[in-house]
């Protein structure tokens, strides 16, 4: 079994050798180029598909598979479906993308299904997302990645907690999140294990915009740094009816502070200060069932456990990219090193910070001079003259 497995490029006879992702014992396929199929791409097929599908090899009963575009279905994806054609492309708002729902494969009632842009959710993209928009205080040291706690209240069960998570530029202090589902507690988490709690809200508010500045005074302390170490020693069950004493020694710097096992919430209740607590996993870590994808020891992290949206590797000092596969270990005094991270991805040239067009500009100068100092010389040297003097 492990054999098969191990393919060599000149068995691939109509194809590509491609060795599978992530495969410690470097395992390999042959990937067919159009028309041919088998282990080895050795046997030969025709398609007679509609001319915008995809035509991907043959099954067990030598019968095409096609991969219909998104309005048409069917066998040979020969049968039009005009459901999102209605209502004159209008039914998905805010620039969704309509997906007919083939409903000979869905069991629901519903006839399509809504890709919503970013900013919006709900069926028919109806809903706008709150926004909530972070600054820092030049006293905080971020980290590269920055993990956001959405925590709901629930009547009589256990808060839910949902995280997500955001990489920040060393030299940009701000932050933006948009996030679609209900909460009543956002915590941020640096990398360093630092707390700050961003909004507490009583009762959600759907489709709002949140501007904050976290300040140190925002931080939530560990019971170490409020407690004395024989009281940190107690059991949690006798220690934890004294929380309320953190709360009401320091009335009005201390929102919140954290054991092992809990966060709480320093609240006011009939004139006096309180503790709100509830039990927080401090170790999660959700990285695929183990099928880490991260290289060179990164971290990896998803969103969620269930259908995760987002996920992240966390790389080691002197490692980056998406995976972690670049190593600036071996980096000289070059611009690739020094700038590297301060290039922002997806933003215009105009937009990027002032040490990227600063070294661009004299880049370019660099190139024009070099450039007309090359042109300069050639005519100095096809002079005859100077070739017969030897100066010029």
């Amino acid at each position: 079994m492990y054999n098969s497995f191990l393919i060599s490029n000149s068995q691939c006879i109509h194809s590509k050798c491609i060795v599978y992702y992530n495969s410690p014992q470097n395992n390999t396929f042959c990937q067919c180029y159009p028309g041919w199929s088998g282990q080895y791409c050795t046997i030969p097929y025709t398609c007679t598909c509609s001319s915008d599908s995809i035509c991907i090899g043959v099954s067990a009963y030598n019968r095409s598979i096609y991969v219909c575009p998104i309005n048409k279905f069917g066998y040979q994806c020969l049968i039009v479906d005009t459901v999102c054609q209605i209502n004159n492309n209008l039914t998905c708002q805010h620039g969704g993308q309509c997906i007919p729902v083939d409903e000979y494969m869905s069991s629901s009632n519903k006839k399509f299904s809504c890709i919503c842009p970013k900013g919006y959710s709900g069926d028919r993209c109806e809903i706008v997302d709150n926004k909530i928009i972070l600054s820092f205080e030049d006293d905080i040291v971020l980290s590269q990645s920055i993990f956001i706690h959405f925590i709901e209240a629930i009547n009589g069960s256990v808060p839910m907690r949902m995280t997500t998570f955001r990489t920040i530029f060393p030299v940009k202090n701000s932050l933006t999140i948009l996030w679609s589902r209900s909460f009543h507690l956002v915590f941020i988490e640096l990398y360093n294990k630092n707390y700050y709690l961003v909004v507490i809200q009583k009762i959600y508010e759907k489709s709002t915009t949140i501007i904050k500045k976290i300040k140190l005074s925002d931080r939530c302390q560990h019971i170490n740094e409020l407690f004395n170490e024989i009281f940190v020693k107690l059991h949690l069950t006798r220690r934890i009816k004294y929380y309320h004493l953190s709360c009401q020694q320091n009335l009005s710097n201390l929102p919140c502070f954290y054991d092992d096992v809990h966060i709480c919430l320093c609240y006011d209740h009939r004139k006096q200060r309180l503790a709100n607590c509830f039990e927080f996993n401090y170790n999660m870590k959700s990285d695929c069932l183990g099928q880490s994808v991260c290289e060179n020891v990164g971290q990896y992290f998803q969103d969620t456990e269930v259908c995760p949206e987002r996920s992240i590797c966390i790389c080691r000092p002197c490692f980056f990219g998406v995976r972690c596969q670049f190593s600036s270990n071996r980096f000289g005094l070059s611009l690739d090193a020094i700038l590297g991270y301060h290039i922002q991805p997806n933003i215009s040239l105009l937009n990027q910070l002032n040490i990227v067009k600063i070294s661009l500009a004299l880049t370019v100068i660099f190139l024009v001079a070099g450039f007309i100092n090359g042109v300069l010389s050639s005519i100095t040297f096809n002079n005859k003259q100077i070739c017969e003097v030897g100066c010029g």
